[in-house]
């Protein structure tokens, strides 16, 4: 039997006892620390992935009022919980994987290597891993796949806080000064009409991810060629029809 396989032992967890209830299951059955693990821009065509893995302390609650799945929250809410995590956490880490290697591994892979190397990173060494959406083989401790994780798992919300304020000032700051034709801050490489609109106009850049259909079309009517070797199925995904979705929706 492998750490992967692992189950806990059976705890009744309610509802109603909010998202550290599965945390304190874990932590009361002598299994903590307890890491959860999330991304952001799965379902963006541009830009890095990000991921990121957060320990949170036991009987913390009180002090995460309103933590929850970062896409739900406002901009505002997001920078609060960001820098009370990270002053609060018991260990954290963020792993960016930039476009290039997304187009090189694919993005599922791509996912599952960010969610190894995040926990790898962290300086307390978890006990117990919650994943969101992915079963992730290859962890050097338990862990368990949670059907929307960031909703109902505080640490998976705490993580994708992490991943989401990190990846949205990449592409807000960085990235958008390096490019600002595509207007990278208004929607962080997501296919939204602005998005689509700019990339058909100037055609794609290298912080595109050419395996991704939507690039591969707008590239072709400008005659270009992808920056770089695409290993992973080129136009496998098109990410402004949703078939490249970030994990709540799986």
């Amino acid at each position: 039997m492998t750490v992967t396989d692992f189950r806990p032992p059976r705890s009744v967890i309610r509802r109603s006892s909010g998202n550290w209830a599965l945390q304190s299951a874990l932590d009361r059955r002598g299994l903590g620390p307890v890491a959860g693990v999330d991304e952001a821009g799965r379902g963006a065509c541009a830009g890095p992935l990000v991921v990121a893995a957060c320990v949170l302390k036991p009987g913390d609650a009180k002090r995460f009022d309103g933590l929850t799945d970062s896409k739900v929250l406002t901009e505002a809410d997001r920078e609060r919980l960001y820098d009370r995590i990270t002053s609060r956490a018991l260990s954290c880490s963020t792993v960016v994987i930039p476009a290039e290697d997304v187009d090189a591994l694919g993005i599922h892979v791509a996912n599952l290597e960010g969610m190894r190397r995040s926990v790898a990173q962290l300086t307390e060494h978890p006990g117990y891993v919650l994943t969101d959406g992915f079963k992730v083989q290859g962890l050097a401790t338990p862990s368990v796949a949670v059907v929307k994780g960031d909703l109902v798992a505080a640490c998976v919300a705490a993580a994708s806080v992490l991943a989401k304020v990190t990846r949205d000032r990449l592409m807000a700051g960085e990235l958008h000064e390096l490019f600002p034709a595509y207007a990278f801050d208004e929607h962080k490489g997501y296919s939204t009409p602005l998005h689509s609109a700019r990339m058909t106009e100037h055609g794609p850049c290298d912080q595109h991810r050419w395996s991704y259909a939507n690039v591969v079309a707008a590239a072709a009517k400008h005659g270009m060629r992808s920056p770089r070797a695409v290993t992973s199925k080129p136009g496998l995904f098109d990410a402004s029809k949703g078939e490249v979705v970030d994990n709540e929706a799986l």
